[in-house]
């Protein structure tokens, strides 16, 4: 990571928090502005819920990571607020969640831990809110996390919008592509640590792993890098989190990797299942090297839904709904937001 490139983040971050603060503020009549933490299986976690109008449906977002909050993203889709009331929620082990609980209140952290607690929080919003159900988004890591949530209780969610979608690689799609990537940019290092790990993943070890993906990030220039251009950009120009949130953001990553590596290598879909009994979306950058769109297409092909669509986000990478979030709400208004209005019947017919 080039200190050059973080350098005028860091000058300017007070600034840009309070240009971002300011871009943050809602005054209309029916807005909704809380973070608190909330008691989901049995500790407290951070949740914040924002919109302009608490009437408009829900969208919660599963993160990524693991244990990498998507809350510091809120400027980013303060435009989306017209029309959602958007959640966001640091998972145990993560962010805020992390800082209130630390190592010894966390763990232990599964995938089927984390699904449950995106349940419970879920139950707790539809009951604040006063609303049955919600629009799920899953992102990166986190769309495993949400087609658990999706397959355990399809009643509490309008749709699944899946975005970078973790999928099944049987063929090790990603293998190839990495290794193209890195030798398309010149990066010897990059391709001679890939090639070493070979093509599965339940065989790397876990620094493998992290150095791959620290590669992988370098090389990607055509589309917003998901690292410089938006994650290190908007935790440093975030209102809401202190330099010890910051701090904590890096330390619940790495724990949280400690106890979900081995599950995220050889992660499970056919527990999972290709039936799912809601709405079902593919999101998907269209130059994503990380989740590749050739998996992610091949996943959507499989699954079985009552109404399902494929929509690529033009001229993105991973994070896409960061990276191209006009696009992607204009997405979400014309083919997801309908369902939240629509009845069962409607849905069934296919007349939404």
């Amino acid at each position: 990571m080039s200190k050059t490139n973080i350098l005028p983040d860091l000058l300017l971050r007070n600034r840009n928090r309070r240009k971002n603060t300011k871009l943050l503020e809602i005054h209309t009549p029916n807005r909704i502005i809380e973070g608190h933490y909330v008691k989901i299986g049995g500790i407290d976690q951070w949740v914040t819920i924002r919109g302009e109008d608490y009437h408009n449906p829900v969208v919660l977002f599963i993160h990524g990571g693991p244990a990498s909050p998507y809350s510091i993203f809120s400027p980013l889709l303060r435009s989306w607020e017209k029309h959602f009331t958007i959640v966001q929620w640091d998972q145990r082990g993560a962010g805020k969640t992390f800082t209130r609980n630390g190592k010894d209140g966390s763990g232990p952290i599964t995938f089927s831990r984390l699904a449950q607690d995106g349940i419970e929080l879920v139950e707790y919003l539809c009951n604040k809110i006063q609303q049955q159900k919600v629009i799920l988004i899953g992102s990166s890591v986190g769309s495993l996390i949400g087609i658990m949530m999706a397959k355990r209780r399809p009643d509490l969610f309008y749709a699944y919008v899946g975005t970078d979608q973790n999928s099944p690689d049987p063929q090790y799609l990603t293998h190839q592509l990495t290794m193209d990537s890195l030798r398309n940019a010149g990066h010897a290092k990059g391709v001679q640590l890939v090639e070493k790990m070979g093509p599965d993943p339940t065989r790397w070890s876990r620094e493998d792993f992290e150095r791959r993906n620290q590669y992988l990030v370098k090389v990607i220039n055509d589309v917003p890098n998901m690292i410089m251009d938006l994650i290190l950009p908007s935790m440093l120009s975030s209102p809401e989190h202190k330099f010890s949130d910051l701090i904590d953001f890096f330390k619940g990553m790495k724990f949280s990797l400690d106890h979900l590596y081995n599950e995220l290598v050889a992660f499970d879909f056919d527990e999972v299942g290709l039936c799912l009994k809601l709405p079902f979306f593919i999101m998907h950058g269209d130059k994503d090297i990380i989740t590749p769109i050739a998996t992610a297409k091949a996943y959507f092909d499989k699954i079985e839904a009552p109404f399902k669509e494929y929509v690529l986000i033009r001229n993105a990478g991973h994070l896409a709904c960061f990276a191209r979030p006009e696009q992607f709400l204009e997405e979400l208004i014309n083919r997801v937001h309908p369902l939240a209005t629509a009845t069962e019947n409607e849905i069934a017919k296919g007349i939404i």
